[in-house]
């Protein structure tokens, strides 16, 4: 059974004598759940993400039962790599533990479904910042993630692919992945079972426990399993887990 990550009285700062960007942290993500990090620029939305991915370790306190795949993609892709595009997806795959005709049908499945196989042979510095985007959006999604963490995503995209993000957001969610995701251009609407974390002054506000969910077992034949849920989840309702 997979376990909700929990952050636990998480601090950070950058330097020992810098003023704390987090203080004291506290959180929890369950399986299948949904949660948009909001705040102002300069908040540490960024930072927070960043503990969550692995990406950073916290000055104090700890992030308990992180999801072994994490898929991570920071605002802005780092895109000065000397890489083209395939070389790098088919690169990360196999960090991923990917091999093979597995492999190669990942690489070019979410090439063909981000619009990247145009630029397969196109190396990474000569990428406009939205077609960098998305290779960021195929490299963490070439194994399905326990945790997908999004930077403000829909940043530099074209319009089509930011209506994809949603549902890419919920086929991880669907899968039993969590989504953790910092968003300031109100995209996160179309997500509308999002648990809104709040972050001030490094401080982080989650919604009253009186606002909190209670879990419902809901039983569908298979045939109407993707309209059932896409119905819950048009009322508001949050999925935590699909199985048979």
């Amino acid at each position: 059974m997979v376990s909700a990550m929990h952050l636990e009285e998480v601090w950070l700062r950058y330097g020992r004598r810098d003023p704390w960007v987090l203080r004291g942290v506290s959180a929890t993500l369950p399986p299948g759940g949904a949660a948009v990090l909001m705040g102002r620029n300069g908040a540490g939305k960024s930072t927070l993400l960043q503990i969550a991915a692995g990406v950073l370790r916290p000055g104090r306190g700890a992030v308990r039962d992180r999801p072994d795949v994490v898929g991570w993609v920071p605002e802005r892709f780092p895109a000065e790599q000397p890489y083209p595009v395939l070389g790098y997806l088919t690169s990360m795959g196999g960090v991923r533990g990917l091999r093979g005709a597995a492999l190669t049908g990942a690489v070019h499945g979410w090439a063909e479904r981000l619009g990247l196989t145009p630029y397969l042979g196109v190396k990474l510095p000569a990428l406009s910042k939205g077609t960098a985007q998305k290779v960021g959006l195929a490299q963490a999604l070439l194994h399905p993630p326990g945790l997908l963490v999004l930077d403000e995503p829909w940043e530099g995209l074209d319009a089509a692919t930011r209506d994809l993000v949603p549902e890419l957001i919920a086929e991880v969610r669907d899968a039993g992945g969590s989504v953790l995701v910092s968003d300031h251009r109100g995209e996160i609407e179309r997500v509308p079972d999002a648990t809104r974390w709040t972050l001030t002054d490094g401080h982080l506000d989650l919604p009253d426990e009186a606002d909190g969910w209670c879990v419902i077992e809901v039983a569908a034949a298979p045939a109407q399993v993707s309209a059932t849920v896409a119905r819950l989840r048009a009322e508001g309702h949050q999925i935590v887990r699909v199985r048979r």
